[in-house]
């Protein structure tokens, strides 16, 4: 049976849960050249759970244990949610919901202006404080903003400032509730290369993918961290996620 006790974030909301399997879904029906009616279903009623609750604060992507915010990353999936849903409709002749296109720009609006900080001169981790958080980046990489808008740009270069550390990227600087300490997350390092190109520094974004690549240890293997102090990997190994962001960022690196 599935495991239901031993994770706090089993109490936990995390309303960012939805965009990467719409995505998913986008994806496959590309390659497909078809979207099958279980998959719209499925689609739809992400697109409605949306609807209903993105208001919502949460805990978010990173799971923290302290109190919900009104996380960036969360509302950026939650547009990217309706945002690939529309599409969908549109390519493969489904009827979206007539509320989805104005919700999609209400939610584009609100983050663009409240997940931006003055002080910071970022897009936040919410928007309620200045900390910092690599998920931000997802406002540039979803397609919610430009990545030529100064906002992006000014925000790459505030999550480099802040979060990158030689060879590797942070999620975060801010206490999470949880003991101990922890490396950089070659996810999140994946998601600066993403960035980089984005913003037309390839130079960067090539020097960075080398570090990635050089992490990885004998076998060819990637691990969730990579402490850059020690130069240890450090949390689970291997990581599925961190061998994903790295032939993402191969085949960005090759197709740009």
């Amino acid at each position: 049976r599935p495991v239901r006790i031993g994770n706090l974030a089993d109490h936990q909301v995390q309303l960012d849960v939805f965009g990467p399997v719409v995505e998913l879904i986008t994806h496959l029906s590309h390659a497909r050249q078809q979207l099958t009616d279980r998959d719209w279903d499925l689609v739809r009623s992400m697109a409605q759970a949306v609807a209903r609750r993105w208001h919502e604060a949460d805990h978010g992507i990173w799971e923290e244990r302290d109190e919900p915010r009104q996380r960036v990353y969360s509302k950026v999936m939650c547009w990217l949610t309706l945002d690939r849903a529309l599409t969908l409709a549109e390519r493969y002749g489904r009827t979206p919901d007539p509320t989805w296109a104005d919700l999609r720009t209400d939610i584009a609006q609100e983050v663009l202006e409240k997940g931006w900080n003055e002080q910071a001169q970022a897009y936040t981790t919410a928007y309620d404080g200045t900390d910092l958080d690599a998920a931000s980046l997802h406002i540039g990489l979803s397609g919610l903003i430009d990545p030529a808008d100064e906002r992006f740009q000014a925000t790459v270069t505030a999550v480099e400032a802040e979060l990158r550390s030689g060879p590797t990227v942070y999620r975060y600087h801010r206490d999470d509730g949880l003991p101990g300490g922890e490396g950089g997350f070659h996810l999140c390092t994946t998601w600066l290369i993403e960035a980089y190109l984005l913003t037309g520094r390839r130079a960067e974004a090539e020097e960075l993918f080398k570090h990635l690549v050089d992490s990885a240890g004998p076998t060819g293997l990637i691990p969730e961290e990579f402490d850059p102090v020690t130069e240890r990997a450090l949390g689970n190994h291997p990581q599925a996620y961190s061998h994903l962001g790295l032939i993402r960022c191969a085949q960005l690196l090759d197709h740009h």
